[in-house]
């Protein structure tokens, strides 16, 4: 691994053992609850979503190996300060995952992805654009869960391992080497509430799970719901699965709910290197090419055969409404 890399990994690292810190201190802190603010997307802002952001801001503001960053809570790229040499790396991340847990003492997370700056940028300033890379040009992916353990899960093309923090000695500790998701599975992970907004591909999908043993499957199936990808991809990983988040008609003006940068990219590297897949329902994800920071998707990622089979369900629709 490039020295630069590992010493960024090492900072995010570090700002992750402290949000896990933080969100461990909770109502102690009076951390819970919303601020009266909005972020780039809309969105109330609750107070670890803002104190986690500005924890990997200053984490990574002294530079050395970066260039710039990109964060989900704002509205487009930090430039590290012009006194540190340029970095070869561009940082990008959800600082909280998962943000309506946090009340619930539920499951939440942090994202976050590494792509190489372009050369073209060695003699200027990186700009937004820089950052609209394909998502299998990433270097590094990862994510930290804040559970029971605080765990994080990491690649950086060469499969995908699992450090636990050991909170007593505040070190981390390797538990999780060379995690693979099982090509076939008997749960899925969806919000059902959104059933009757889903394209006919998804809800023919989900109806098949739903009918079990009496169904065209044969078989029963299982379904979680955590309320935070993370919490639900890691179950892909150590367990099995499928997990989706995918287009609904209350939103014709976007193609989906995440984030194809922050979220749907990374979680889509770390799903591939795992041997599962990832796709909006008919393109593979990391193949999307990137419109802006913000930009949305569906995701239907985890074990390959179920994912494969509901892509096939897109391509027979689409096929057959031309």
């Amino acid at each position: 691994m490039p020295a630069q890399l590992r010493l960024l990994i090492e900072v995010v690292a570090r700002a992750c053992k402290l949000i896990s810190h933080t969100v461990g201190k909770g109502a102690l802190d009076n951390l819970l609850g919303q601020l009266d603010i909005e972020n780039v997307q809309g969105e109330i802002q609750k107070k670890l979503d803002v104190i986690s952001n500005d924890i990997l801001l200053e984490a990574n503001e002294w530079g050395g190996h970066l260039a710039a960053l990109a964060s989900e809570e704002m509205e487009t790229i930090h430039l590290i300060p012009h006194r540190y040499p340029k970095g070869e790396y561009q940082l990008v991340y959800d600082p909280i995952d998962g943000s309506s847990n946090i009340d619930v003492n539920g499951i939440v997370g942090t994202i976050f992805s590494v792509l190489r700056a372009p050369e073209e940028a060695s003699g200027r300033e990186v700009t937004e654009q820089d950052f609209l890379q394909l998502g299998r040009n990433q270097v590094a992916a990862g994510y930290a869960i804040y559970g029971p353990q605080t765990v994080l899960v990491l690649t950086v093309g060469t499969g995908v391992f699992g450090v636990t923090l050991d909170r007593e000695m505040g070190s981390w500790m390797l538990t999780h080497e060379r995690m693979s998701i099982p090509v076939s599975t008997r749960e899925f992970a969806i919000n059902m509430s959104n059933a009757r907004h889903w394209a006919p591909p998804v809800q023919r999908y989900i109806n098949e799970c739903l009918v079990g043993q009496t169904g065209p499957r044969g078989v029963d199936f299982n379904m979680r719901w955590m309320a935070s990808m993370v919490g639900d991809v890691h179950s892909n990983l150590t367990r099995g699965g499928v997990f989706l988040y995918p287009w609904d008609a209350r939103h014709t003006d976007r193609a989906g709910k995440l984030r194809l940068m922050y979220e749907a990219n990374p979680i889509g590297m770390l799903v591939e290197q795992a041997g599962g897949a990832a796709t909006d329902g008919l393109r593979r994800i990391l193949d999307i090419t990137p419109t802006g920071l913000h930009q949305r998707v569906g995701v239907i990622l985890g074990s390959r055969e179920e994912v494969e089979r509901i892509t096939c369900y897109h391509r027979e629709d689409t096929a057959s409404t031309g």
